[in-house]
């Protein structure tokens, strides 16, 4: 069966009590998710361990870093990566968002390196693809996605596919 995932992005919104508050309202409410449902709760890299914990031991519950590098280490000041990420044992990873292609010139080939780092260092893409509304109002919207997917992802093995959620 295939898995149900409700992801939310926190974005750079909340200040750290308020997300703690935000996630123990939401926790307290117990919720059992059946084996195909899962929330993944996509918060600042500041808050990924206080998310984490707070997840801990809540069956299909779960925290994603919002982005990772497409660079293993080096010289890149605020960066984060994947390796990073997976040493505080964080599970997802947010790429391609529609906000970082837009803003910070994410194209599709460095997401494909993101997409690469991530899958190498034991993480969950969920690659997000979609189109500006000037493209949508044009009808090319189809190619558009399409392309992202071609040039981001089908260099992977059947293997590794298997493991991206795919965000439209």
């Amino acid at each position: 069966m295939r898995k149900k995932i409700a992801a939310a992005n926190w974005k750079m919104n909340l200040r750290l009590e308020q997300g703690e508050q935000l996630l123990e309202a939401i926790l307290s409410k117990n919720i059992i998710l059946s084996e195909n449902n899962h929330v993944v709760f996509a918060v600042p890299f500041p808050y990924l361990q206080t998310a984490s914990a707070r997840v801990k031991g809540k069956q299909n519950y779960a925290v994603a870093a919002q982005n990772c590098h497409h660079k293993s280490a080096g010289a890149y000041t605020g960066e984060v990566s994947a390796e990073m990420l997976e040493s505080l044992q964080i599970p997802f990873v947010v790429l391609g968002h529609s906000e970082r292609r837009e803003y910070n010139g994410e194209t599709n080939a460095m997401l494909a390196e993101k997409v690469n780092e991530a899958l190498a260092k034991g993480l969950q893409p969920i690659f997000c693809c979609g189109e500006p509304l000037a493209i949508r109002e044009a009808g090319t919207q189809n190619i558009h996605v399409e392309k992202q997917l071609e040039e981001s992802l089908f260099h992977l093995s059947s293997e590794h596919i298997l493991q991206i959620v795919i965000a439209y």
